[in-house]
């Protein structure tokens, strides 16, 4: 082979080395929980790598890789792609990655026998991406490829030299601003014509004919083809591959000739005095890349072929990845279960418990489960030791000293459990019907009255979970002013009451039947409407075991349950 006497050796590409940010694993989070769900199809996606002579042939992905343009930043080339995210870790793992890249590669090039990169040269690099996300875990499996033919098979006659070895100063500040000058999808892969002292750069298109070979009045020893090299080393990097196989399929011509290259390597300044030149010699009995198979799978940590892992769960900050995965449930209803459940209205939804004991407890922590994130408490006791055991917000430690007030303690378990949660505790006594109040009193009695009336006044739900009858008159009255939500719950032994008031309001003629399907806001009650006589003091007279709320220990759990899902449903409405 005489074209190749002088060689060194088969052309050495630098592989692409890939960075992936962590907001590329937020936006990729977001995306599959509340685009895709249940869908597989593959999404177009941007990467970038930059061509500074410092750096490397790093490859990044980040939050912004989702846009549908990308973001230009100067020195950084940006590369279309594809991410395919499964979603089993059997279906990553079990698919065939070798007939993956092959068909990728095959569409890849029987999309560039149409000329089209001539014109468009940015669109000879490719990228895929095969991922899997637990969700859970915040885990989430990758393996990049960056699809390239495993032929021609080139030799490089030299080692590479520095660009002050073929042009002066003057020559080299003048690529420097022809460069510049060019259309952003022009500059990844380009040409320099030396004519006599001068130089001109020139864009593919003016250098290929259209259909085939070089044009006319081209002459290859003058011409130096150029590429944006993310090497920072003695070899080129990973995009020569493919713009060697483009040029040599295009121009039969070059076959068996040397082919003068360069790598565009640009300092921090933008000027191209670093850049590389390779002497690429073309065998005479080169195959082509019709007969070949296509690689690109980049190597893991260990420097075998395989996937990477990237662990988000040691590095995200605990309080967000908190409030991430306490939606995980509900989001992934909206991918079968309940599709067109609304998770932002209830996200949005304030919620005053006007109770903080068992009741308020179990109904707190099922509205936190629904994705509720502003609950307030009012309640003017304090935890006893007798507590604890029961209502779920409270621990040992709130028992100490004479107890927590309960609506603060319960505010302060709330976000223990979920820290973004909205919750504050107001510490505040209910007036009731049948309870004297003294003169001593009534200042006291009326800032409460305001105190109630005002955060009853400021959020969308009230529920009465108070221990007494007469202790829900007083809400029910302000609640039914201001047109609220009421939802109230009861316990009884082994019995409970949950309903929802009715809103207030005139019901429309003929509304409610007892062939009717649904009952109108208007026309329902509240938990006082079927009383023969007003509430009095239902605590007078009664021993301990009467005072207190005796119940089944499982009862509250369940009434506390119905309550919220009352509430949800209700949100759910069309109306």
């Amino acid at each position: 082979m005489a074209a190749s006497e002088n060689q060194e050796g088969i052309i050495q590409y630098v592989p692409f080395m890939s960075f992936v940010h962590p907001s590329f694993w937020h936006s990729l989070t977001e995306m599959k929980l509340d685009v895709d769900k249940l869908n597989e199809t593959t999404k177009q996606i941007w990467g970038r790598f930059t061509y500074r002579s410092t750096v490397g042939a790093v490859f990044e992905v980040d939050g912004t890789s989702f846009n549908k343009v990308p973001e230009n930043e100067q020195l950084y080339t940006n590369v279309k792609g594809t991410i395919m995210n499964k979603n089993t870790i059997e279906e990553f793992k079990s698919i065939d990655k070798a007939a993956l890249l092959n068909s990728v590669g095959k569409e890849l090039w029987a999309s560039l026998k149409d000329k089209s990169w001539i014109s468009k040269p940015s669109s000879l690099l490719k990228f895929i991406i095969l991922s899997f996300a637990d969700l859970k875990k915040f885990h989430y499996y990758y393996w990049f490829a960056f699809p390239a033919p495993s032929q021609p098979t080139v030799y490089v006659k030299d080692k590479s030299a520095n660009l002050t070895t073929h042009f002066d100063t003057n020559q080299i500040a003048e690529i420097t601003q022809s460069y510049k000058s060019l259309e952003l999808d022009q500059k990844c892969f380009f040409a320099i014509v030396k004519d006599n002292d001068g130089i001109k750069v020139k864009t593919l298109s003016e250098l290929l004919d259209s259909k085939e070979g070089l044009q006319k009045d081209v002459d290859v020893s003058s011409t130096y083809f150029v590429f944006n090299d993310p090497s920072s080393g003695d070899n080129p990097g990973w995009p020569l591959r493919l713009f060697l196989a483009a040029l040599l399929e295009h121009c039969p011509s070059l076959v068996g000739s040397e082919i003068k290259v360069i790598g565009l390597r640009c300092s921090a300044t933008g000027g191209v005095e670093n850049s590389h030149s390779f002497t690429v010699v073309v065998p005479k009995d080169v195959k082509a890349v019709d007969a070949a198979g296509w690689v690109g799978w980049e190597r893991n940590d260990k420097g075998n072929f395989g996937p990477k892992l990237a662990n988000m769960s040691s590095s995200l900050d605990p309080v967000i990845l908190a409030d991430t995965a306490s939606d995980l449930n509900i989001k992934l209803m909206k991918w079968r279960l309940v599709p067109d459940i609304d998770v932002d209205v209830m996200k949005s939804t304030k919620c005053l418990l006007l109770g903080a004991g068992t009741l308020g407890c179990h109904v707190a922590r099922d509205l936190l489960a629904w994705g509720f994130r502003h609950i307030t408490f009012i309640d003017n006791g304090k935890v006893s030791y007798s507590n604890p055991t029961r209502q779920v917000l409270f621990s040992f430690q709130d028992c100490l000293h004479g107890g927590k007030k309960k609506a603060e303690a319960a505010a302060d378990g709330l976000k223990n459990i979920l820290p973004t949660a909205v919750s504050k505790g107001i510490a505040a006594h209910i007036p009731m019907p049948g309870h004297p109040v003294g003169e001593s009193l009534k200042e006291e009695t009326i800032n409460n009255i305001k105190i109630i009336t005002e955060a009853i006044a400021e959020h969308d739900v009230i529920f009465l979970l108070l221990d007494t009858r007469e202790a829900r008159w007083l809400p029910t009255l302000i609640a039914a002013h201001y047109g609220k939500i009421v939802i109230n719950a009861a316990l009884g032994f082994d019995s409970y009451l949950v309903m929802r008031h009715g809103k207030a309001g005139s019901p429309p003629e003929d509304s409610t039947s007892v062939g009717t399907a649904w009952i109108p806001g208007g026309s329902l009650g509240c938990y006082f409407c079927n009383d023969v006589t007003a509430p009095g003091n239902s605590l007078k007279d009664r021993t301990l075991d009467q005072q207190c709320t005796v119940t089944r220990p499982g009862v509250a759990a369940i009434a506390g349950a119905l309550a919220v899902e009352i509430l949800v449903g209700l949100l759910q409405h069309p109306l």
